[in-house]
């Protein structure tokens, strides 16, 4: 969540819609091929071609090929990275083309859109017996699931949480045993820790980016029985009291002086790298900060825990992370597939994801020996299991959009004194009617 896709999708359905029809793009393989069953080694001799985006979890994608080809030497990976910004366009128009790699990394927000499109090769027939999928990532399978059919698996997850500063919460008189539990227990905190002045404050609020929004913000909502996203035509978007209990919960923070003014342009650049500062008491953020608030501040104490919500011990995470799929035109499927086998293989979720501190996609290897050693990756693992991703073709339209409805609530919320009720009134009615184009 931490880069954003500012290619218009509603653009690039309509392109993938209109080469739908495509002959070229449809795969060739026998039904003997499709049934035969996946391996973590090769189906076929000669190098593969993957596409990931850049701005994802790099060093976990490179770790991931890299011990693919040290096992399958005679089938390697070549990974290319394409510029998040032009990923989806690059996408539509290689399935257009016929140009597609053998497999490829997705944001999971947008797969249902190609999934919708069929531009994605069906995998339900090889992989719906696999045992694995029963503990794989429940974000990641939701929106790997089109109309009861499987089109991917996980390759790696984001997922939100507290992270808050031990010392700065022991120089507040606060335990550090003890993250708050609430939202008013957040407020409560942040106070105390604003009060030590300096430039210290209690709380991190990133005010000009949408996707940081949905990905720390989103979760308050939903831990307090909010629905954000409108799923499609007819769908009521901003449901729930929790969507003004939680905007008015951040206009008071904003108000009380508890964010640094230069949160409000934040744009997602630089929101990694704000919790390793050591000058914010608790942001909402994800588990690739463990490691980089660790190499910022190596002396920073700090803790994790869940996205609380207004009634006490409510919670709440967002699911983010890549899928690996297969467009529509790949001459590798069996290797693709067993790619998949691999990742998601008992070995690989260890020695691989975990050793590197990086979540497990399966939540049934959590419990594992280099986490056991790592206190801090298993409060954030967590958040797997109160977590969700949302699900609607219009995503980047209606949350992701820098000039979408979403962003432009949050910062009249944030920043006036607008009615909140007009407020949501005005973002849900814009949200309805990108819905209804769906």
């Amino acid at each position: 969540m931490r880069t954003r896709q500012r290619l218009s999708l509603l653009t690039v359905a309509a392109m993938i819609g209109v080469t739908g029809c495509s002959q070229g793009t449809e795969s060739t393989e026998s039904t003997a091929e499709q049934n035969v069953a996946a391996t973590t080694s090769c189906a076929a001799n000669g190098e593969l071609t993957m596409w990931e985006r850049s701005g994802g979890n790099k060093d976990m994608v490179d770790m991931l090929v890299a011990a693919w080809n040290t096992k399958n030497p005679d089938c390697k990976i070549a990974l290319t990275y394409i510029p998040h910004t032009e990923m989806v366009g690059k996408i539509a128009q290689g399935i257009a083309s016929g140009q597609v790699p053998d497999l490829m990394g997705m944001d999971l927000i947008y797969a249902p859109q190609f999934e919708k499109a069929g531009q994605l090769v069906d995998l339900t027939d090889r992989i719906r017996a696999w045992p694995e999928l029963a503990t794989a990532s429940s974000g990641h399978m939701t929106v790997a699931t089109y109309d009861q059919r499987l089109y991917g698996v996980p390759l790696y997850a984001d997922v939100s949480a507290l992270f808050y500063n031990k010392d700065l919460f022991k120089k507040a008189g606060l335990d550090p045993a003890k993250p708050p539990a609430s939202l008013s227990e957040l407020r409560s905190y942040a106070d105390r820790i604003t009060a030590l002045g300096g430039d210290v404050k209690g709380y991190y609020l990133p005010g000009n980016c949408a996707g940081c929004n949905i990905f720390t913000v989103g979760p308050l909502m939903w831990a307090s029985g909010a629905k954000i996203e409108a799923a499609g035509p007819g769908d009521e978007p901003l449901v729930g009291d929790g969507v003004k209990q939680v905007l008015q919960f951040e206009r008071d923070m904003v108000k009380a002086g508890n964010v640094h003014d230069g949160d409000r342009t934040e744009n997602g650049e630089t929101f990694h790298l704000q919790f390793g500062s050591g000058k914010v008491g608790m942001m909402g953020t994800g588990n690739f900060n463990i490691t980089l608030a660790r190499q910022q501040n190596p002396g920073m104490d700090f803790g994790i825990a869940l996205l609380p919500g207004v009634a006490p011990n409510s919670s709440a995470s967002f699911i983010g992370g890549d899928l690996v799929v297969v467009p529509k035109g790949s001459k590798r499927v069996n290797d693709a597939v067993n790619f998949m086998k691999f990742l998601l293989s008992d070995d690989v979720q260890v020695e691989v994801y975990a050793k590197a501190l990086n979540l497990t996609t399966r939540s049934d290897m959590v419990d594992n020996k280099y986490f056991q050693a790592e206190p801090l990756v298993q409060d954030v693992a967590k958040a797997l299991t109160v977590g969700r991703t949302p699900y609607t073709l219009t995503f980047f339209e209606q949350i992701n959009s820098p000039q979408g409805p979403w962003l432009k609530m949050l910062q009249r919320a944030y920043y006036s004194d607008d009615d909140l009720d007009t407020v949501i009134a005005d973002a849900k009615k814009e949200m309805k009617e990108i819905a209804a184009k769906s």
